[in-house]
């Protein structure tokens, strides 16, 4: 191995294995406190994996193709990663966190079932392998560019500050393999792995810079208080009760905090902090106070529906939501409160004739 091959190899190997423990630090050390950390854990892992691979790959060839197979398998999770990094980034509250672990499930599924087919047609499988690989990886990275650019259109306001370099920095690492697997840039293989170890320091170099730069605009207020001052969030606070109880609009079931700040005419940010530091409630919290309240008055009131039905008509879109969510607040089933307020009847006695 030359000198400029040991470099080569130095550096990419560098860039995976740091690639590697900032993944493992995300996932399992950080302990999920943060969603879009998650995404962006699992993505990291998963391009380190596949760039270790790469990089182990071209310096030792005679290693088990299977090997890099399963480097390939890392690289299939990526694309879905950097989409639900950016959706869990601008969504937040709102993020569906059930929906997207069916949809990795399905995706787990669908890799398995083409997995299985090497047991089959391995001559197949080991040709076209690679390019269903690359195929997912392109159109997850295209529905991700595609939903960065929506959020940044609506102004919507990201969670996460680094969203827009770890999407470049994607995206480079996407055109790079890409053009090398297509063999329009004859350069080394190992040298996609040498870009992402580029491209992961030179987003060290802006997230440490950004987060210095945050925490001195911070500094002269870091001791400030995180409430709305009293009179604005009493007249915050007023609105927004008066808006709940004119237009009952806790009745929908897919309400979000964005919609309801909307209708208040302040920012979803101010409104979440009206909430969290003001109120002490989270928006899920407020408005299912305000379904259950309703849910009890027509069940105090002998309403014809069904307790399923109140369910829905007061704003729950599933039958066991409303009931563990009514078992929360109030202690007890809506059965059992439903018979603690119905009056007992009194018995017909029969007279002897």
């Amino acid at each position: 191995m030359t000198f400029g091959q040991q470099m080569l190899f130095f550096f990419s190997a560098v860039g995976a294995f740091n690639g590697l423990l900032l993944g493992i630090y995300l996932l399992f050390i950080k302990k999920l406190r943060y969603l879009p950390d998650f995404f962006l854990g699992l993505l990291l892992l998963m391009l380190s994996i596949k760039v270790g691979i790469s990089v182990c790959f071209y310096f030792y060839p005679d290693w088990p193709g299977i090997i890099g197979h399963l480097g390939l398998s890392a690289l299939f999770f990526t694309g879905p990663a950097l989409f639900y990094y950016i959706k869990a980034s601008f969504q937040q509250e709102e993020f569906d966190l059930k929906n997207c672990r069916k949809i990795f499930g399905i995706l787990t599924l669908v890799l398995g079932a083409v997995g299985l087919l090497y047991l089959f047609f391995p001559i197949i499988w080991n040709h076209y392998y690679g390019t269903f690989i690359y195929t997912v990886w392109s159109i997850f990275i295209v529905l991700a560019v595609y939903q960065f650019y929506v959020f940044s259109k609506q102004n919507t306001k990201s969670s996460h500050p680094f969203v827009f370099p770890v999407v470049f920095s994607n995206v480079i690492i996407f055109l790079t393999y890409q053009l090398i697997s297509t063999g329009w840039v004859q350069i080394y293989c190992a040298g996609g792995s040498l870009v992402f170890t580029f491209v992961l320091y030179a987003n060290f170099l802006i997230l440490f810079d950004n987060k210095y730069q945050r925490i001195s605009a911070k500094e002269p207020n870091k001791y400030s208080n995180k409430k709305i001052p009293g009179e604005k969030a009493g007249n915050f606070a007023s609105k927004l009760e008066q808006l709940m109880d004119s237009e009952e609009l806790y009745k929908n079931p897919n309400l979000k905090l964005s919609d309801l700040a909307a209708r208040m005419n302040i920012p979803a940010h101010q409104l979440s902090q009206l909430l969290n530091d003001n109120l002490g409630k989270s928006f899920s919290t407020y408005i299912n106070e305000y379904r259950i309240s309703e849910a009890c008055e027509k069940i105090e009131n002998g309403s014809y529906l069904k307790i399923e039905e109140i369910g829905y008509e007061v704003g729950f879109n599933s039958k066991s939501t409303f009931f563990s969510t009514f078992k929360k607040i109030k202690n007890t089933t809506p059965l059992l409160y439903k018979q603690t307020q119905t009056p007992s009847e009194p018995r017909i006695q029969s007279s002897n004739l």
